[in-house]
């Protein structure tokens, strides 16, 4: 049974147009009003998005977080009064002082659409092609909750079927994420989403014929998608049968994603301002702004025109939303009552919480036994994977290095690929060699949710993801991220391929969790406390993980709190503390020992997460790092730039300030001075400055 809107045939009153100009009135209004904004966009494709909200999708406005609602993506954010505008008309929270406190202080109607900040808003879009790639992650998730809950269902019978509505921009195509993300999803024959194309030839600098030239659609039909142009009316307006009949026919379309160009007029029907650059980012002008409303049949001289039967007529979407939600619901219980055991496990997810248990699958590593924590992590995933169905994520075609694969006989791919592994429903994702857009799919995983996903690459290619991550910790959302080969200590693959700035780069990221644990044991515990966390807090983490083998310590659980007393000091009060992370960890034990030789009572603090370490309160801290003690070393095989504020004005910091070199990677720990005798040194000239 389909709860999906049923009308075939378009229902379009002249009151359904009067609310389209009602559309482009506001826009024109709210950009007014603050003195800067986007107008033009909103304005042109107000038919669309007034066709997509009060025609086709299937949303509650009473219930924005509906399981079984259709999303939608505004992929050009800086248009995002073509969002705010729909929903204040389909009854989403947003009134009309809300548009009018447009892009102000404490507005619920920021610059660019904010998830969690304004109801409605499925995902943070702003820099362009992110809302694309985003939508792709959508609907891939989706396509993932429908094989843990319903998957023998025929196609459009299940609660979980539902469709990924995206509008894209020039902007987003031109984007080389949406080239990555858009190819992924034709091979993944992803059926579920819907992008309609905003053909409106003009950028800032002008006509799109400055940097534009190629035919959009075919190369959409080379990356395998379902493509459809539609043409404007004889006004030059959106032609709204035409519209309609074609997301209907992509909609309809469930084995490839689907792709419409609409040939578009930018600030339509302004007189002057439409089809200008100006209209673009800019607003339209007094007197434009009232020639406009002429135009329109509208009053010049008042501002934010709503006629009160317009308001009736478009608020009705909340009567609707309710209807199609009820008939969900019959749905939705008709499946629990059939399916009692993946019912349960719905509740389970949909709740954040991890099965009974789970935590006693995570291995202990035997001390004393030389381990690559991507290896460790690769067996705790592996291990995970076998209690938590939800778990799920792969590579960017580096599986194999980065010890990603969570089950090696099951991998996420549509029915008819050739391998012998391939399931639609499968667990391993294979990204390919789409960094950018593995994180941004993962972003839209994360946001679809139901699922937990995770994602691996080298270290170094973080580069290619860091506009997806900086987004995730934007948004807060609960993703992972695989970072192996993390420091010189990957070896002869040279300074192209060693992380030497990233690991003080990523800590930067406001909200970004970064993990870089010494061993095989702190690997498993942080893996555990990256899944407890992501049930009660959310917000993205970084593992980073060496490619060569280091000691394995014994486990300690003060690993989960970020920094924690690895190794005490003998013979008396610490006089000096080693603070390390990750592979160097090794490095100040062993220093240690010669200054323990020579009657030094050391101390050494592993500290696989800054943040993590942050969030503890401050007693703790102080007994980790003793305000008294004023000798301190920290150590890391990257720049120094994090560890300033722990070791203070006495202290001393053994780094790599500079590119690393093509050799095996102990002779470059020896040869760029990271060794135990330099961090022993260090210690010693810490000593002598603090007055020891």
């Amino acid at each position: 049974m389909s709860t999906k809107p049923t009308t075939t045939d378009l229902e379009w009153a002249e009151l359904d147009q009067r609310a389209v100009d009602t559309v482009r009135v506001l826009a024109m209004d709210s950009v007014q009003k603050v003195g800067n904004g986007h107008p033009g966009t909103a304005m042109s494709l107000a038919p669309a998005a007034y066709m997509l909200f009060q025609k086709l999708m299937r949303h509650d406005p009473s219930d924005p977080q509906w399981t079984g609602r259709d999303r939608f993506v505004l992929s050009p954010g800086h248009s995002s009064l073509t969002l705010y505008i729909q929903l204040y008309m389909a009854g989403y929270g947003l009134e009309l002082d809300d548009l009018k406190a447009f892009r102000t202080w404490g507005s619920k109607t920021p610059g660019h659409p904010e998830f969690g900040h304004t109801v409605g808003v499925e995902t943070t879009t702003g820099p362009l092609g992110q809302g694309i790639a985003n939508a792709v992650g959508m609907a891939m998730a989706a396509r993932y909750e429908r094989g843990l809950f319903d998957p023998d269902a025929p196609q459009g019978t299940s609660p979980f079927d539902h469709t990924i509505w995206a509008i894209v921009s020039d902007g987003d195509l031109e984007e080389g994420i949406s080239a990555e993300a858009s190819s992924l999803a034709g091979h993944q024959k992803l059926g579920n989403i819907v992008a309609l194309y905003d053909d409106n030839h003009i950028s800032i600098e002008g006509d799109t014929a400055t940097a534009l030239s190629e035919d959009v659609l075919k190369r959409y039909e080379a990356y395998g998608w379902h493509v459809q142009r539609i043409e404007q009316d004889a006004s030059g307006d959106f032609d709204v049968k035409a519209l309609y009949t074609a997301l209907k026919a992509a909609q309809d379309e469930t084995e490839r994603p689907s792709m419409i160009a609409a040939r578009t007029i930018i600030a339509w029907p302004a007189p002057n301002a439409q089809n200008t650059e100006a209209s673009h980012g800019s607003a339209l002008g007094a007197e434009e702004v009232a020639a406009t409303k002429r135009v329109l049949g509208f009053d010049p001289e008042r501002d934010f025109q709503v006629d009160e039967e317009v308001g009736s007529h478009v608020r009705k979407a909340v009567d609707r939303g309710r209807e199609f939600r009820a008939a969900w619901d019959k749905q939705f219980q008709e499946w629990r009552a059939a399916n009692p055991q993946r019912a349960a496990e719905f509740d389970r997810i949909a709740a954040g919480e991890l099965p009974e248990g789970w935590e006693h699958k995570v291995p202990v590593f035997e001390a004393g036994k030389d381990v690559a924590t991507r290896k460790a992590s690769g067996e705790v995933l592996k291990a995970l994977g076998g209690v938590i169905p939800e778990l799920w994520g792969g590579s960017a075609d580096l599986a194999g290095s980065n010890n990603t694969t969570i089950d090696a006989s099951s991998s996420f791919l549509p029915a008819d690929n050739p391998l012998p592994e391939a399931s639609p429903y499968g667990r391993t994702v294979h990204f390919g060699i789409r960094e950018h857009a593995m994180g941004s799919a993962m972003n839209g995983i994360a946001l679809h949710g139901n699922t937990r996903i995770y994602g691996g690459t080298f270290l170094v290619f973080s580069d290619y993801m860091r506009p997806a991550v900086r987004l995730a910790a934007l948004m807060q959302l609960p993703v992972t991220y695989v970072w192996t080969h993390d420091s010189i200590g990957l070896g002869e693959d040279g300074p192209t391929h060693q992380p030497v700035e990233h690991m003080a780069a990523l800590r930067a990221i406001p909200g970004l969790n970064m993990v870089r644990p010494a061993d095989a044991n702190e690997t498993a515990i942080a893996w555990r406390e990256i899944m407890r966390r992501h049930g009660a807090k959310p917000g993205p983490h970084g593992l980073a993980l060496t490619r060569q083998n280091v000691p394995t310590y014994e486990y300690n659980e003060d690993a989960a709190k970020g920094g924690y007393v690895l190794l005490e000091a003998d013979g008396g009060p610490a006089e000096v503390i080693l603070i390390a992370t990750g592979s160097e960890v090794q490095l100040a034990v062993k220093a240690r020992e010669k200054l323990q030789a020579t009657g030094v009572p050391t101390r050494v603090v592993s500290m696989p997460s800054v943040e993590w370490f942050e969030e503890q309160d401050q007693g703790y801290r102080d007994s980790v790092l003793p305000p008294s003690v004023t000798a301190r070393v920290a150590v890391e095989a990257g720049i120094g730039l994090t560890w300033h504020r722990y070791v203070g004005v006495a202290g001393r910091i053994v780094s790599l300030e500079h590119f690393g070199a093509s050799a095996d990677y102990k002779v470059l720990f020896r040869e760029f001075g990271l060794t135990a005798d330099a961090v022993e040194a260090a210690a010693r000239e810490s000593l002598a400055a603090s007055g020891r």
